[in-house]
């Protein structure tokens, strides 16, 4: 039964990406349909809790055009100090359609630090599948984003 689900979940997954249009605008960064980025869990947390955490409007914090929440004040002034650190890995977008060219949407708990650098998947089972050649899959994603957000982010739009 576990195999029959993983490879349905995976099938899923594969199917948000190719559902994707390649040319379909985005906003640079994930956000809510409040403006809310990595759908409210606070980035640091991953860092220093290693565990996904949601975070509170108590002690939100605006940058590159996304509110970003945290669950304390300490974790929210390290945001601050140094956003580029803690901030999700492609605007905090599903890593491995990234690398395929395509934005999907995540699940932050299903989540990788690698590096110093915080990776977002569409789920747990998928993250399985992306940890398997993840190094390459971050190649082709970092060698895609630039690009895309030159090509089809909102500002693009304005």
């Amino acid at each position: 039964m576990t195999r029959y689900r993983y490879l349905i979940f995976s099938l899923l997954a594969v199917l948000a990406v190719l559902s994707c249009s390649r040319s379909s605008p985005f906003n640079p960064v994930n956000i809510t349909s409040a403006g809310i980025a990595i759908k409210g869990y606070d980035p640091v947390a991953y860092f220093t809790e290693q565990i996904p955490v949601k975070g509170s409007a108590a002690f939100e914090y605006l940058w590159s055009g996304a509110k970003w929440r945290f669950a304390t004040a300490e974790h929210r002034d390290l945001f601050k100090a140094d956003p580029e650190k803690y901030a999700p890995k492609y605007g905090g977008y599903y890593a491995y359609a990234v690398s395929q060219d395509k934005i999907v949407d995540i699940d932050p708990e299903a989540w990788t630090v690698l590096g110093g650098r915080l990776y977002l998947n569409v789920s747990l089972d998928v993250r399985r599948l992306w940890e398997k050649n993840k190094e390459e899959y971050i190649r082709k994603a970092d060698e895609n984003w630039p690009r895309m957000l030159r090509e089809r982010s909102f500002s693009k739009l304005k």
